[in-house]
């Protein structure tokens, strides 16, 4: 198994959502890989979680990644999930499928799995945590 190609993988997820314009358009730049000290307002977007795997075959090693975007919203934004569900679908347009060029190892595709969309903060928030897919080559 081999996790070589995390910090690669994450440096190119992060780049693809801030330079992505669709999503630019609905958080501006609002995407965080490391959360401010203080929670931002309006909506915004966060890096979270990683699961690897090992996926090498015969050909070399490789990993497989499921890694969780959250688009959150704070107490003060008053629109509910409208603005929460549109900026996860342009973080779902900008990643699925994406053919992102990574410093170490290759892409070999990354793919949406699931989302799971929630109140927080004693009802007044909103969360939405989008998980995808990710299988890397090393060889």
């Amino acid at each position: 198994m081999s996790y070589a190609a995390a910090a690669a993988l994450q440096g190119a997820v992060y780049q693809a959502l801030a330079e992505n314009d669709g999503l630019r358009a609905l958080v501006g730049d609002a995407v965080y890989d490391a959360m401010p000290v203080a929670a931002p307002s309006g909506t915004y977007v966060a890096l979270g979680p990683e699961d690897v795997r090992e996926a090498g075959d015969i050909s070399g090693a490789g990993s497989r990644h499921d890694f969780v975007v959250s688009v959150l919203s704070g107490s003060d934004d008053a629109s509910g999930f409208a603005a929460v569900k549109g900026a996860a679908a342009a973080v779902s347009d900008a990643l699925d499928g994406a053919d992102l060029a990574l410093g170490r190892g290759h892409l070999v595709g990354l793919w949406f799995q699931r989302a799971r969309a929630r109140r927080v903060e004693n009802g007044a928030g909103r969360r939405i945590d989008l998980t995808f897919r990710a299988r890397i080559d090393l060889a």
